[in-house]
């Protein structure tokens, strides 16, 4: 039973996808060809909070699937110290829920006079970023209520991934697209895999994940102190071996998002050595339901939004109104 508006809308994601697969194929489709005859050499990608950590998984994404480099942008070098940089033959994808925060306003209307493609992933149909933009792609989650985004986190990654797979026209991946919401309905469906009993006294924590996985474990880390005032940083699981692994003989709490794609094995001998160090493991997975590995995490972070919410609760906390946090920021 879902207690909080976080667990209902987080629930809405699968058709939340399915709907903006529909609705968005002959735009996501044109964005493709114009892609193919534009051929970008690089791309950037803005965003803050959410939207930055789905722009980590367009990095890996794009650089997986388009060969591309990625790069994050930092919105201060316009908003702030004013400056402009050379984005001739760059794709910039901008990613916001409200597309309303000045900072990212300003690097939009920066790339889009400095020469870039400029597309935006946006929530708020009626965003100004729609008259700053070459194309506009409408995430079409709906309304978000609950402060801390899940439906439409979820959503941006789906359209980051229709978007590539029409521009790379991968079909294997455009028909996995088809078969998401599916597997996302079976992964709502399935026990939790994170009890408030194992949270019970953690403060600190770190979150491990590899790849692709690395940008929802950002995530995860986000959420879990927004609404469970739980101190908790991500980082991929073999970076975390390069000095941060010391910090398991504090008796360090792990969180272990395991996706299973290209980097399952590796990640797995890394998750084996905190282990064998003596760090606390909790266990997140894909609960052995099979889809494409680029698709993988959608399934663990859509098992993960309705468990958190649960923890949340069990810790005193309203998930749906995490205390000192708006839904809408805007930073300069």
């Amino acid at each position: 039973m879902f207690q909080t508006l976080m667990e209902k809308e987080a629930a809405q994601t699968p058709h939340v996808i399915k709907k903006q697969l529909i609705a968005n194929q002959p735009l996501v489709e044109k964005i493709g060809q114009k892609l193919r005859d534009i051929a970008p050499k690089m791309v950037m990608i803005i965003g803050r909070g959410s939207s930055d950590h789905a722009g980590v998984f367009g990095k890996y994404l794009i650089e997986i699937e388009a060969g591309i480099p990625v790069s994050s942008a930092a919105p201060s070098v316009a908003s702030i110290y004013g400056k402009s940089i050379k984005l001739q033959d760059a794709l910039v994808i901008v990613i916001s829920q409200s597309g309303r925060s000045p900072d990212i306003i300003a690097q939009a209307k920066m790339a889009k006079k400095s020469g870039a493609y400029c597309i935006a992933l946006v929530n708020d149909e009626e965003s100004p970023l729609q008259d700053i933009v070459d194309d506009f792609v409408p995430l079409k989650a709906g309304d978000e209520i609950s402060v801390a985004a899940t439906k439409s986190y979820l959503a941006t990654l789906s359209a980051l991934v229709h978007i590539v797979a029409n521009w790379t026209q991968n079909q294997s991946l455009i028909n996995a697209l088809n078969e998401l919401p599916q597997a996302l309905n079976t992964m709502i469906d399935s026990p939790a895999q994170l009890t408030p009993p194992a949270f019970a006294k953690v403060s600190n924590m770190v979150v491990l994940a590899r790849g692709l996985g690395f940008s929802i474990s950002k995530e995860m880390a986000l959420k879990l102190k927004e609404v469970c005032a739980i101190h908790a940083e991500a980082f991929s699981s073999a970076e975390f071996l390069h000095g941060p692994v010391t910090l398991v003989e504090q008796g360090l709490v792990i969180l272990n998002c395991a996706v299973d794609d290209e980097t399952a094995t590796s990640h797995q001998q890394q998750i084996d050595e905190v282990t064998q160090r003596g760090a606390e493991i909790i266990n997140l997975n894909q609960n052995n339901i099979v889809i494409h590995p680029r698709l993988a995490p959608f399934l663990i972070l859509q098992r993960f939004y309705l468990d958190v919410a649960k923890v949340a609760l069990s810790r005193g906390f309203n998930p749906d109104e995490p205390k000192g946090l708006k839904k809408v920021t805007r930073t300069l």
